[in-house]
């Protein structure tokens, strides 16, 4: 019962410093404002945001699982693809995040994709702290003991 309370109250504490990473984000970006006029459906640039946030978000379930792997048992091959595609997908998670929030004209709502350009920017920077620090655990688990180099 306590491993569970303990992982309900990790899991909110997570999604209320994801909340306040992505109204950090949109302040930062100068489009924390909501729009006058909302627009409805999918648009172009929610699209794309919202591609690079599952793209972000797939970076980091791929890190998390290697970084902390003494519970998975990977082998280090596995690790090292696996903290590459991290790697790989929280840098282009990131970018597009960033392009999108640095083209849009206006807040959320407008249909220009803020909310999901702030949220791949974050899950993507994430993404990336998770898949260096795996690729480095597993450089160093496969150094010889002895060894510097």
């Amino acid at each position: 019962m306590k491993r569970t309370l303990s992982i309900v109250l990790a899991a909110v504490g997570a999604m209320i410093l994801f909340g306040g990473l992505v109204y950090a984000v949109l302040v930062a970006a100068h489009v924390s404002e909501p729009a006058a006029i909302t627009v409805q459906g999918m648009t172009l640039r929610r699209l794309w945001a919202t591609t690079a946030a599952l793209l972000g978000l797939t970076g980091v379930i791929a890190g998390g699982l290697v970084a902390f792997r003494s519970t998975t048992g990977f082998r280090a091959t596995t690790v090292r693809f696996a903290a590459s595609i991290a790697l790989g997908a929280g840098l282009l998670a990131a970018v597009n995040g960033g392009l999108n929030l640095a083209v849009a004209n206006g807040g959320p709502g407008t249909g220009n994709g803020v909310v999901g350009g702030a949220a791949a920017f974050v899950l993507g920077l994430i993404a990336l702290a998770l898949g260096g620090r795996a690729l480095a655990h597993s450089r160093r688990a496969t150094l010889e003991p002895g060894r510097t180099t």
